[in-house]
């Protein structure tokens, strides 16, 4: 076993999970043994107890306990890239938004992992490299998005927009709007679902629900088109950040995601004229993301167009695209609206 250490977080590292801090730091220590390290409080940070999801500010002390001698060695490298073909760098660089000194924006393509985990050796994470675009050191991650959903991810180019960043997510400084298809027709053209979301096993293993003793969540939604009575087009304003929120509360509402058989079933595959499922993918797109500029605090809006498969859908169900930014800014009037005065969020 090593000895108990207090290292440093460096300023390539801020804005990092703890969880990942150890995987980069200790990639042989198990992700469970980290837990158990964390619910014994032999983990601190600057002294504090400290959860896997911490980020990480840079010049704050972790206290490492005494590791197995196999997890206690410094990883070489911090991240193993990923190298990819010319193709796929041209198709990585082609889904660049937005860019600047500060921020990256990239249309995350749907079926891409965003983050590396069991059998997922092709993820986003490993190809930041390929983002850097002459810079000293690769963009990080600040927030996240499902495989299968598709559209705006932002990326921090440096250690300062990483900490300005995961500070506005953290204080609900950033709007996210989502599109959805759904199956069905809500009652009500506008909502607002507030149904806790938590972990709970199933057949296929753990995964998240809703549930009485889970976190609190929260969204709101606006019908922005419908057809007949088979589906709807939902236009979406999570004000949390659960785990697959979304998905979760349009099952609760019952209307779950075209698409989404994790969590709705048969229901999420209605037929269409022809006898075909009105679509087989999930049908979910992060449509815009607006922040804080970490320079200088001005509204940054980046707006991503519907994928594909999603155009395919939009099209079989003559949706029209322009009816969203309608839809949507109705809802963020409703959502200052219904907001107390010092809770409601940043202004363009």
């Amino acid at each position: 076993m090593s000895a108990v250490r207090n290292l440093t977080v460096g300023e390539q590292e801020a804005g990092l999970r703890l969880d990942r801090w150890f995987k980069q730091r200790f990639p042989e220590l198990g992700h469970g043994h980290l837990e158990k390290l964390l619910r014994t409080g032999q983990v601190r940070v600057d002294g504090k107890r400290a959860k896997s999801g911490t980020r990480l500010d840079a010049g704050q002390t972790v206290r490492v306990p005494p590791l197995p001698e196999g997890a206690a060695a410094p990883a070489a490298k911090t991240r193993r890239a990923t190298v990819l073909n010319e193709h796929d760098l041209e198709a990585l660089h082609q889904a660049v938004l937005y860019r600047d000194d500060w921020v990256i924006a990239i249309d995350k393509p749907a079926g891409l992992a965003v983050q590396g985990g069991t059998g997922q050796r092709r993820h986003l994470d490993a190809m930041l490299e390929a983002l850097g675009f002459g810079a000293d050191e690769p963009p990080r991650l600040v927030h996240r998005l499902d495989k299968d959903t598709s559209g705006v991810l932002l990326l921090a180019r440096t250690a300062q927009a990483a900490r300005a960043l995961t500070a506005a997510f953290r204080g609900k400084e950033v709007r996210k709007l989502y599109w959805a298809a759904v199956a069905g027709v809500p009652k009500k053209a506008f909502g607002r679902i507030a149904v806790p979301i938590g972990k709970r096993a199933g057949r296929d293993g753990e995964k998240v629900g809703a549930t009485q003793g889970g976190k609190e969540a929260v969204t709101l939604y606006r019908v922005a088109a419908r057809r007949g009575k088979k589906a709807a087009w939902l236009v979406l304003s999570p004000l949390t950040g659960r785990t697959h929120q979304l998905r979760v509360h349009c099952a609760a509402l019952g209307h779950p995601i075209l698409g989404d058989g994790k969590y709705g079933g048969r229901d999420a595959f209605p037929k269409g004229a022809a006898g075909a499922p009105l679509a087989k993918r999930l049908q979910l797109h992060a449509r815009e993301v607006a922040c804080p500029h970490p320079a200088d605090g001005t509204t940054l809006r980046i707006t991503a167009p519907l994928p594909p498969h999603m155009a395919e859908t939009w099209a079989a169900l003559d949706f029209d695209p322009a009816v969203g930014e309608a839809a949507a800014a109705a809802l963020e009037n409703r959502e200052r609206s219904a907001a107390p005065a010092g809770a409601r969020r940043r202004k363009s």
